[in-house]
């Protein structure tokens, strides 16, 4: 897509616009005849585990369940202490918060997987144990598989197969359940 795309206007802790893509995904696969359109689900790893988690809290209504893997949780974690009130920095930490799923979580209605190493230097482990603390308080319901000295890529063979095997055994149990498959 180029660096226009990559650098957008107000992405990530900025307010999440990247997120409008999302979106229009999940109103685009609404519209095909061959997609049950309340049984949409969201995947993604990393960045993309952070716009799974945010769709799942934004538009409870068009995403029904997802996996989330070791995705950003909470922008705002990126300021060593909360600014001062009535600051630049405040407003920017306020958007911040707003454009992360810990934002919203008593939106959420679908379940969700996380899947996450906990050497991950890329993106804290504590993100999704500090979303997965905020679904317990607010009783959403949710699945953690955590990985040992696994790091962001998770570097095992055997844990990529299991979170391949895991994501899928979740749709099935969310999403398909009850509900005949037919590929043609």
């Amino acid at each position: 897509y180029g660096r226009d795309f990559r650098t957008a206007p107000d992405r990530g802790r900025s307010g999440g616009s990247e997120y409008q893509d999302v979106v229009a995904g999940g109103g685009f696969l609404q519209t095909l005849p061959e997609v049950d359109s309340t049984r949409i689900g969201l995947w993604g790893g990393s960045y993309g585990g952070y716009l799974t988690a945010h769709g799942m809290v934004k538009n409870p209504e068009l995403f029904k369940a997802g996996v989330d893997l070791h995705g950003v949780h909470d922008w705002s974690t990126r300021w060593d202490e909360r600014p001062e009130p009535g600051t630049r920095e405040d407003s920017l930490y306020r958007v911040a918060l707003a454009s992360s799923p810990v934002c919203c979580v008593a939106n959420m209605r679908g379940p969700i997987l996380f899947i996450h190493g906990d050497d991950d230097r890329n993106v804290d482990y504590d993100e999704t144990i500090q979303l997965v603390q905020l679904m317990r308080r607010e009783r959403k319901p949710f699945e953690l598989i955590v990985y040992p000295d696994e790091v962001h890529d998770f570097l095992r063979w055997g844990n990529w197969m299991r979170t391949f095997r895991a994501s899928a055994e979740f749709f099935e149990r969310t999403l398909m359940a009850g509900k005949q498959v037919s590929f043609k």
